[in-house]
């Protein structure tokens, strides 16, 4: 059973190495690897690291794209395997992670499926993975510590790029909430997190965007509101530190 794992990634030399050798060190544990890298045209030396595993890598490229989500769905496009992971250039799987999906997701590999497993957040620690009782509040862990079927992709579309900030999240809530997709849970760590991304530098922007998603798919508008005016509420503090 093969496995696409595609990584977005843009001037992050420091890690994306990382991230590529906890890919590639699946393969001796027997995973079958389809290994995809989308650089958006880097100019601080990530290009050259890339380009030392071009032989190990299934395709990679390196220009302007239209930036993280763009990225995504473009070797979403060119991946082939029967499941499909994505893993940003700074953060990492952890090692028997592929072999542990695997498993679990073998017995659905022709039809629609999504797995997500816990995340390790570089500061907050082991935060678990989407279950079910998630799905209404849309509750999700970050893209790293989830797996789909190419299934669901051919069934429900990539990622919305009209959503700058969170169209992972609203690939997300489309998948469980629109399309019904079945999911699993598996309560292992999959993926290490690392924090202070887009995300964590644009909050008041993501939680708008989450807004607009609820009411996208059809979430009383009341109850979506007043959720996000308590957000923005209790992340009053780090909205002012990322405004400075």
């Amino acid at each position: 059973m093969k496995i696409s794992i595609i990584t977005p990634v843009l001037n992050q030399a420091a890690t994306i190495e990382r991230t590529i050798k906890s890919v590639l060190g699946e393969r001796p544990c027997g995973a079958d690897i389809e290994y995809i890298i989308i650089d958006g045209g880097s100019n601080d030396g990530t290009r050259e690291i890339i380009s030392g595993y071009a032989s190990e890598l299934a395709y990679w490229q390196s220009r302007p794209d239209g930036g993280l989500y763009d990225a995504m769905n473009q070797g979403i496009a060119r991946a082939t395997g029967e499941i499909i992971g994505i893993i940003n250039g700074d953060d990492y799987y952890l090692p028997g992670a592929f072999s542990k999906v695997t498993a679990a997701l073998t017995p659905y590999f022709t039809g629609e499926m999504i797995l997500w497993g816990d995340v390790i957040y570089e500061k907050q620690g082991r935060v678990k993975g989407f279950r079910s009782g998630n799905r209404y509040i849309g509750a999700f862990a970050p893209h790293p510590s989830m797996f789909a079927t190419a299934g669901v992709y051919r069934k429900i579309g990539g990622y919305d790029t009209k959503f700058r900030y969170l169209a992972d999240y609203d690939f997300m809530y489309r998948a469980v909430n629109a399309f019904m997709i079945p999911h699993i849970y598996l309560a292992e760590p999959l993926a290490f997190f690392s924090e202070g991304g887009l995300a964590d530098s644009h909050i008041r922007e993501c939680l708008y965007d989450e807004l607009m998603i609820k009411l996208k798919y059809g979430q009383p508008w009341l109850a979506a509101y007043l959720l996000y005016r308590l957000k923005l509420l209790k992340n009053r503090r780090r909205i002012r530190s990322a405004q400075k």
